[in-house]
């Protein structure tokens, strides 16, 4: 058995267990990934209705046939600077489990790569970042063709406290 396979991740997941189809998309120059089941659709920007009184990167929410949708700016959340939107942006309309059930959240980034298959061999845990960053949303760090992706958890990257906030929306 691959020693790749055997790595366990500070909470104790499996390595192995990341393995799979990523959604990859960029933020500036980097590259991230998304589980591909997480996914419930790409659409293009469109217009977002700014809600009062929510986080800075809680740009708002839009109406995708008829449901009212969260929309997250990520290159907010992750602390990047603002860039206008282009005709690359797009939304990512992940699902995610919140503490009543199920909810569709909207993550807007500058454009999407591809999906890529990963094997457990190509993924190594997260870097120890120490205690000043907060990283609990990623998964690991995906090796695949030249380049590093990493591999987002969509559930933390939106996070508890928003979930609360955006199912009051």
């Amino acid at each position: 058995m691959d020693e790749a396979m055997d790595v366990k991740q500070e909470g104790g997941q499996s390595l192995k267990g990341l393995e799979g189809k990523y959604l990859t998309f960029a933020l500036g120059k980097e590259e991230y990934g998304v589980g591909i089941l997480k996914v419930r659709e790409i659409i293009g920007v469109m217009e977002i209705t700014a809600v009062p009184h929510t986080l800075p990167y809680v740009k708002g929410v839009i109406n995708l046939r008829g449901r009212v949708i969260p929309v997250l700016d990520i290159r907010l959340k992750f602390g990047m600077p603002v860039k206008e939107y282009d005709e690359r942006t797009c939304i990512i309309v992940v699902e995610i489990y919140g503490p009543s059930g199920p909810i569709q959240v909207g993550l807007l980034v500058d454009s999407v790569s591809e999906v890529l298959n990963v094997t457990a061999a190509e993924i190594e845990p997260p870097p120890a970042f120490g205690t000043h960053l907060d990283a609990d949303y990623i998964l690991g760090m995906a090796k695949v063709k030249d380049k590093v992706q990493i591999l987002l958890d969509a559930d933390r990257v939106v996070g508890k406290g928003v979930l609360e906030t955006l199912e009051t929306v």
